[in-house]
């Protein structure tokens, strides 16, 4: 299948239309949420709370005897808000910081999962659960109301951004400032890590539990790199995570035996890659190219005003002293001279180099700006 065939089924084939809005829908909730991970230097916070859910789903399981979607997902809601909840109380209890809170909240929810699901699929009829695609993820099981599912919680993380935005920045941005004007921080860090574990929750069938903090941070780091402002931030990070969900949704279809998750995971990862070395701003290889111009026009200035220093001890700017003395100046390569030539700042005169009007004038000004 190649990808125009892909997407002439995108409108007909009912399985990969599902897929495709779903995983599309899940990375705009992605961007906008992690983004705000992100910011708040949580980026562990997806890690800890997709692998917390893992024994929530085993539980309902374990209970209902059903492997309805909904009901193992109301299982990893609650599993995950205690693990939510359990690193607020270490952090707040003990002298631990968050990262370790993370950590041992992470390993112990996993790792409880891990036994559950070993333990049931010992089981005679634990073969028919199909736990395991929670690990990796299974993008192809996602139904019409899966999409539509992802697109209410999408719309109302939407809403309550717009309803406490200014609230929202401003604690975000300084809390402490937050708390003295009156603003209830810890409401709506409880509200957005709220959202956070709602949107992990979801990912778990498309992503899997392994990856999930992938798609939820990926996005957001890569739209950090274009920006500085919040909204825009936002804005970037939903549109990266919808092109990760939709072409990694594509590639996946087009190439037989690629699962659909860490695919959508790997062009993320591309995408965070492309922009930390090109964006304008922050990319390496920007960066790169920033300190070549700068250390050239260093060079310049330099050359420049030691010729201004010569030549304005003399009645002519382009004094054969001066052109003698940077002749045998040590230091000044020809590339540098050449390009102040084509400026027009210095001139050739008979293999000499010589200062003229305009690059007298422009070296007076940055004097000038030196010497005050």
């Amino acid at each position: 299948m190649d990808i125009f065939e892909y997407i002439s089924l995108i409108f007909t084939d009912y399985t990969i239309r599902n897929i495709s809005l779903g995983t599309g829908a899940l990375g705009a909730i992605c961007g906008v949420l992690g983004s705000f991970a992100v910011l708040r230097k949580e980026s562990l916070l997806g890690d800890a709370i997709s692998h917390a859910a893992l024994p929530g789903i085993v539980l309902a399981f374990m209970i209902t005897q059903a492997k309805d979607n909904y009901v193992l997902l109301i299982g990893a809601i609650i599993s995950g808000l205690i693990g939510t909840l359990l690193i607020s109380g270490i952090v707040t209890n003990t002298r631990l910081k968050k990262d370790a809170a993370l950590g041992i909240v992470l390993s112990v929810f996993f790792g409880f999962g891990m036994l559950l699901l070993t333990f049931i699929q010992k089981n005679p009829d634990a073969t028919q659960a199909g736990l395991d695609k929670y690990l990796f993820g299974q993008a192809a099981t996602l139904m019409e109301n899966d999409v539509k599912l992802l697109s209410i919680v999408l719309g109302l993380s939407l809403l309550v951004l717009l309803m406490f935005w200014k609230e929202l920045k401003v604690a975000l941005f300084d809390s402490d400032y937050a708390k003295s004007i009156g603003i209830k921080t810890r409401f709506l860090d409880s509200l957005i890590s709220f959202f956070i574990v709602l949107a992990i929750v979801l990912g778990l069938q498309t992503v899997g539990v392994v990856l999930m903090s992938a798609m939820l941070l990926a996005p957001a780091a890569a739209a950090r790199q274009w920006t500085n402002r919040l909204y825009v931030m936002l804005i970037i990070a939903a549109i990266l995570g919808v092109i990760s969900g939709v072409v990694g949704t594509a590639v996946s279809t087009t190439y037989n035996n690629l699962s659909t998750g860490p695919v959508i995971v790997v062009i993320a990862i591309l995408i965070v890659i492309i922009s930390f070395l090109f964006s304008p701003k922050r990319g390496l290889l920007m960066r790169q190219i920033l300190f070549i111009r700068s250390r050239k026009k260093i060079e310049q200035t330099k050359v420049l005003l030691l010729m201004y220093n010569i030549a304005k001890t003399h009645d002519d700017v382009g004094h054969p002293h001066s052109n003698k003395i940077l002749n045998n100046f040590q230091g000044i390569g020809k590339n540098v001279l050449k390009s102040l030539e084509n400026q027009g700042w210095i001139k050739v005169n008979e293999g000499m180099w010589l200062m003229t009007e305009k690059g007298f004038n422009y070296a007076e000004e940055l004097n000038k700006g030196i010497t005050l």
